[in-house]
């Protein structure tokens, strides 16, 4: 396969995917507060809520049309660029797209009418559960988009049938609810309320140190900082159970993300450290030029697996191939590669038998193809240095993450307690770091989407289908062109993206507000 095409690919989809998650967790972010705003409009019956749930409403529309469009391209790539890999699981992997486009878009389309237009047309209560309605149904949105994802990082409920080459669904509720997708979930939605709290702060802020709409400022604030600080929280929680769901089935990931190449029993947890840009996983090196371990001896073991005596496998020892204390052997990269060649060799054979009618062939090729289809993607591979995603980019983006992750526990918290006291509009460092912690949200919201597709390189089907093998039979320029037809479209996006959302907080909250202190 053409090396350029992979790659290009590749950038054309992580180009995507990117920039329609600039739109998505400010979308589900804003989405949450709105509702809230609008309850506490409802049950006060003051104006003011009314206002203020209308000025972040008009945001949280914006986003969420432009969010729609480029995640419309990045299912349709699917087919266009990557239809091998359609092909081979299209049965299973488009189960849960179906649903979102059938269901969450009928509930979107359904209740984001009345809660746009229907303000004063029906009543406050009606208004407010089409609100929250319209608000789960971009959730739930969320909810099948990942579920499709965790089965990319964990594939469950499928049956490989030899005799169309495609793998077929057995169990939709092992799929729909498999532990990586429900911890991916969490994470990536509490993550997003986290990402639309620290927008609501910032741009309160900036009023803040402009004394404009300090009223209408104090009162997002107050709602904001209480969601950001209980959802950063949780984040943390919920990112602490994907680590060890990623130690448990990806445990090439987790070796990547902390830059482990020889593992250990109590291994330390690296804080933050430098990597060695030219080491190779059997050179022996020390990987870091520095590196500063969190004081907590065995601290990576019992992240991993709630014990600080467990055995965590780095890139050496995965390749190598290692055995637990109670016995469980993890085979090497090179008994992965002859099973993984099995299972082809016995797929190519199950064929032949098929077109003899060789009914006796078949059954011993079905065995065969069962016991080894684990690892049927190793097959494909020539060298170990394949199997290795890139260590440097999961590394960083990883521990940028996690340290923003705690940045904003104490950012918020901060926040929570001086607006509770009546301070805040004072400590005017805060206010901009409070603008500063908007484009901070978005780096650990970037980050973590890095973390998890680049820590699983090689791979777009875990152990089952690499990279090279999901790509479309198609010319590299056409891919060439379009990558740079979507980064024009999209880049066009963006701006008029942020020059609307620009024009609508030069204006700020409903005029006649004004009058009563915004």
């Amino acid at each position: 396969m053409d090396i350029a095409l992979i790659d290009w690919s590749r950038a054309q989809f992580a180009l995507t995917a990117m920039y329609h998650w600039v739109f998505v967790p400010l979308t589900l972010g804003l989405g949450l507060l709105m509702c809230i705003y609008s309850t506490y409009y409802y049950k006060t019956g003051d104006e003011k809520w009314k206002s203020t749930t209308r000025f972040w409403q008009k945001l949280f529309g914006v986003n969420f049309a432009v969010g729609l469009a480029t995640g419309l391209i990045l299912e349709f790539e699917f087919g266009t660029n990557w239809s091998n890999y359609s092909y081979f699981v299209g049965d299973i992997f488009g189960a849960p797209l179906a649903i979102e486009g059938i269901v969450a878009f009928f509930i979107e389309a359904t209740f984001f009418a009345v809660v746009f237009f229907g303000w004063d047309k029906v009543s406050k209560k009606f208004h407010l559960a089409s609100t929250w309605i319209a608000v789960f149904g971009a959730t739930l949105s969320a909810w099948w988009i990942l579920v499709a994802n965790a089965w990319m990082q964990y594939p469950v409920g499928m049956h490989f049938n030899p005799e169309t080459a495609r793998n077929e669904m057995v169990d939709f509720i092992a799929i729909a609810f498999s532990p990586v997708a429900v911890n991916k979930f969490l994470h990536t939605v509490l993550s997003s309320w986290v990402l639309g709290s620290a927008f609501v702060v910032g741009l309160s802020s900036w009023y803040l140190l402009r004394k404009k709409h300090v009223d209408f400022s104090i009162r997002s604030i107050k709602i904001a900082a209480i969601v950001g600080l209980s959802a950063i929280l949780l984040t943390v929680l919920t990112g602490h159970y994907s680590g060890q769901k990623v130690a448990t089935y990806q445990p090439m990931k987790l070796a990547a993300m902390e830059g482990l190449y020889n593992g250990s029993n109590k291994a330390d947890l690296v804080g933050f450290g430098i990597l060695k840009p030219d080491k190779l996983y059997d050179d022996g090196q020390d990987p870091f030029v520095f590196k500063i371990d969190v004081p907590i001896p065995g601290f990576l073991s019992f992240m991993s697996f709630n014990d600080f005596n467990s055995f965590v496998p780095g890139v050496q020892d995965i390749i190598d191939g290692y055995t637990l204390s109670d016995g469980t052997v993890h085979p090497s990269y090179g008994e992965k590669v002859v099973q993984g060649k099995a299972a082809q060799q016995a797929l190519r054979d199950y064929c032949q038998a098929m077109k003899a009618n060789d009914e006796e062939a078949k059954e011993t090729n079905m065995a065969v193809l069962d016991e080894n289809m684990k690892y049927f993607g190793y097959g494909f591979f020539d060298s170990p240095e394949e199997s290795i995603p890139p260590i440097a980019l999961t590394f960083y983006t990883f521990h940028i993450m996690v340290l923003l992750g705690f940045y904003f526990i104490a950012f918020f918290a901060l926040v929570w307690y001086l607006n509770r006291k009546g301070t805040l509009g004072k400590v005017k460092w805060l206010l901009w770091l409070g603008i500063l912690s908007i484009p901070l949200a978005y780096v650990a919201s970037q980050s973590g989407w890095i973390v998890a597709e680049v820590g699983r390189q090689p791979w777009s089907i875990q152990d089952v289908l690499p990279l090279s093998q999901s790509v479309s039979s198609i010319p590299v320029a056409n891919v060439k062109t379009t990558f740079f037809i979507f980064l024009t479209l999209f880049t066009i996006f963006l701006i008029a993206d942020i020059g609307i959302m620009k024009n609508i907080i030069r204006k700020g909250p409903k005029a006649e507000a004004e009058n009563n202190g915004y």
